[in-house]
């Protein structure tokens, strides 16, 4: 059993969101530290921005127009705290205490994420997906129902008719739909609005393609400031995350449909 959100859901709105602000974090140092929280909906986003890097307010209002539509917005930009990024000064080490469960992918997953961007390739907003077993749920707003369920005869569509979503519907929050993001992976942090020295980041991606890739279970959790993690230096798991979201395109791409 399984659910996937879409970009335009109103939590992953704020992910994107909070992606693109760590996007401009990169784009001012190599290597920012920055995390960011993300509150939108009726009008209104929310920021609270923690960072080193000199960020200007006017590209973060910008980023928030650009996915979110024009709206008022509440920005609030704090250094981040000297002991957090006094910790990297030495070399790169862990960010932060974390526990990690990288899940290989089930067929059922892969496919309900196939299906999902397939829906929204033609329906560019709000929608959430479930599948469990035989049983296929799609609900999409702005979509004609009737049409949805011939292109998709064997699942229920929209099960009370045609919907609105959106952020002037529902409010979004950062790292809110974390199980769509991973799956059967699991965390005790969130994948978005982070630089990559924060394991929550780093290790969450190395742990789920190692997953991948050997088809079983990786566990494994770290303390601030460790220094080497699954025998690896914590500088290589950063660069292995860093690969990974630049073949995406950035923080806010990956956060988009997050690991799959």
């Amino acid at each position: 059993m399984i659910e996937k959100v879409n970009p335009s859901h109103p939590d992953k709105v704020a992910d994107r969101i909070a992606g693109a602000i760590v996007d401009l974090a990169y784009a001012k140092e190599e290597n920012p530290k920055i995390a960011v929280e993300v509150l939108i909906g009726h009008g209104v986003c929310h920021a609270i921005i923690e960072t080193t890097a000199d960020l200007d307010r006017a590209e973060i209002i910008n980023a928030v127009h650009r996915i979110a539509g024009v709206m008022d917005t509440d920005i609030v930009i704090v250094p981040q705290d000297k002991h957090l990024s006094d910790n990297q000064k030495d070399g790169v080490r862990c960010g932060d205490n974390g526990i990690f469960k990288g899940m290989p992918l089930t067929p059922e997953q892969k496919n309900l994420s196939r299906m999902a961007r397939e829906i929204y390739e033609e329906y560019p907003y709000d929608g959430k997906y479930i599948a469990d077993g035989n049983r296929f749920i799609v609900c999409q707003s702005n979509a004609p129902t009737d049409i949805l369920r011939i292109k998709c005869p064997l699942t229920e569509v929209n099960p009370l008719g045609d919907w609105t979503g959106g952020t002037n519907v529902d409010t979004g929050a950062t790292n809110r739909k974390l199980g769509s993001d991973m799956a059967d992976s699991v965390t005790g942090g969130g994948l978005h609005g982070k630089d990559l020295s924060k394991a929550d980041v780093s290790v969450n991606i190395y742990a789920f393609l190692k997953a991948q890739k050997i088809k079983e279970p990786v566990q494994l959790c770290c303390a601030i400031g460790d220094d080497t993690i699954d025998g690896k230096p914590y500088a290589e798991i950063v660069d292995i995350a860093r690969q990974y979201i630049h073949s995406l395109g950035g923080f806010e791409k990956f956060a988009e449909w997050g690991l799959y």
